[in-house]
């Protein structure tokens, strides 16, 4: 097996066209550091709304419990 380019050089310059073939590397990265950046906000949000919205079940259901235990202590 022979290697592709005879040098770092040659493998930097990829045969005349390093320009194109470095910037599509370079788009394609950013384009992927911006994906797994927004899912990691994203799952940070999902991950606070659903102890925002369990605190507030724990409290309603605090509430409900408390509400029946004032109204069946004032029952005769």
């Amino acid at each position: 097996m022979t290697p592709a380019f005879s040098s770092w050089q040659a493998f930097f310059a990829m045969g005349g066209y390093a320009f194109f073939v470095w910037l599509s590397v370079i788009v394609t990265l950013i384009a992927l550091s911006g994906l797994v950046l927004h899912t990691v906000l994203q799952r940070r949000r999902l991950l606070t709304a659903i102890q925002q919205q369990q605190a507030r079940d724990r409290r309603i259901r605090a509430a409900k419990q408390k509400n029946h235990a004032t109204s069946a202590g004032d029952q005769p």
